[in-house]
């Protein structure tokens, strides 16, 4: 028999948050979360998500073993200013058997009828900066800490249950050999001329942090059109400024701006953190902090974490002079491999951005979406 409750006191939510390590323990490229990290992100007293959205988090017992678990979210942002009348589900995990499956996202569809929602659509989580998609391919990949990982099955589950494809995403990979000066080195002089702009570098995270609003709203407006874009809240920019700029270390943050300092792009890039949080196994305590910082400052990885660029200078090449600071830096660090996240696979002005450095699709993710 099975039965779902919800989790709701931190034991609960431990359990739930802890469900994927034993699905996972043998698997090679799957990337545990910080159990303290998450309990804060399901926190509706410290997540400012919560302010723009309810979150309901399910644990699926049977034969009182736990054997799935999954979070039914309502982004009102997204409901009342978009008018998608949607209930999302995230933090999907299960083993391999469909009437669990079909258990944990009967609690989605209740939450979402009871609102006189239309359709219910995940993997994803409260707002764009979170995990997305479920894995179609990719599964002998090595995760990153911005990404879920999932068996094949899971996909077979959604197709058996009448879902369809909402939405895809890629992401690619590359060796930091591939990159060549010479596709950008000229442009970003002549751009930087041509517009009045330069590059703004750091080495210090304090240095950072009076332009990170400007940051935000430029995310906002450059992102905007994406049909899937939900705009992030003054709050939100100050829980994201605290809770993750200063973990970046202060060079892998690129801003471009005018001859008035106004910004006009931005990039973040972050080392792979992915073997780190494997030898950490969930705790930063006693030892995993040590395994974090030693891949923040000696990780040959890196990860394309968000880039963004004003509308107004989008297909004028500004991208270029983001690309020179990146290359000045990465050969100085002696970075090996550079890794893509999500990025939807409609957005072709995104990818455009990278095909001078001949990268390879290693992964691909769908969100699945059933009306209700």
């Amino acid at each position: 028999m099975i039965t779902i409750k919800e989790a709701k006191t931190k034991k609960e939510l431990t359990d739930y948050i802890k469900f994927p390590f034993s699905l996972y323990k043998d698997n090679p490229y799957w990337v545990p979360p910080i159990i303290a990290d998450e309990l804060e992100s399901f926190d509706k007293t410290k997540n400012p998500a919560f302010d723009n959205a309810e979150a309901y988090f399910y644990i699926a017992y049977k034969d009182n073993e736990i054997v799935g678990r999954i979070t039914a979210i309502i982004n009102w942002a997204e409901v009342n200013n978009q008018h998608k009348r949607k209930v999302r589900f995230g933090w999907f995990d299960v083993i391999d058997d469909i009437e669990v499956t079909k258990a944990l996202l009967e609690k989605v569809y209740e939450l979402g009828r009871q609102h006189n929602l239309e359709h219910a659509e995940g993997p994803m989580g409260f707002s764009n900066l979170d995990k997305v998609g479920v894995l179609t391919e990719g599964y002998d990949q090595m995760g990153t800490m911005i990404t879920w990982y999932n068996n094949p099955y899971y996909v077979t589950h959604f197709e058996q249950l009448g879902f369809q494809v909402e939405k895809e995403y890629i992401e690619s990979i590359f060796p930091f050999s591939n990159v060549k000066p010479e596709f950008f080195l000229k442009a970003q002089e002549l751009i930087k001329k041509r517009y009045g702009l330069r590059s703004l570098t750091f080495t210090k995270t304090k240095d950072i942090m009076p332009h990170v609003d400007k940051m935000f709203d430029l995310f906002n407006e450059s992102y905007a059109k994406l049909a899937s874009f939900v705009a992030i809240s003054d709050v939100q920019k100050e829980y994201f400024k605290k809770k993750y700029i200063s973990f970046i270390n202060p060079e892998y943050i690129k801003f471009v701006v005018d001859k008035d300092d106004k910004l006009v792009a931005f990039s973040i890039v972050m080392p792979s953190f992915s073997e780190a949080l494997q030898k950490a196994k969930g705790k930063l305590f006693p030892f995993g902090f040590i395994h974090l910082l030693r891949a923040r400052k000696k990780s040959k990885d890196v990860v394309f974490y968000l880039i963004g660029v004003h509308p107004d200078y989008q297909n004028k090449g500004v991208t270029a002079i983001i690309f020179d600071e990146y290359f000045k830096t990465f050969s100085e660090k002696g970075i090996q491999t550079c890794i893509r996240t999500p990025e939807l696979a409609e957005n072709t002005a995104i990818h455009l951005l990278w095909k001078n450095f001949d990268p390879k699709i290693h992964c691909q993710r769908k969100t699945y979406l059933k009306y209700l």
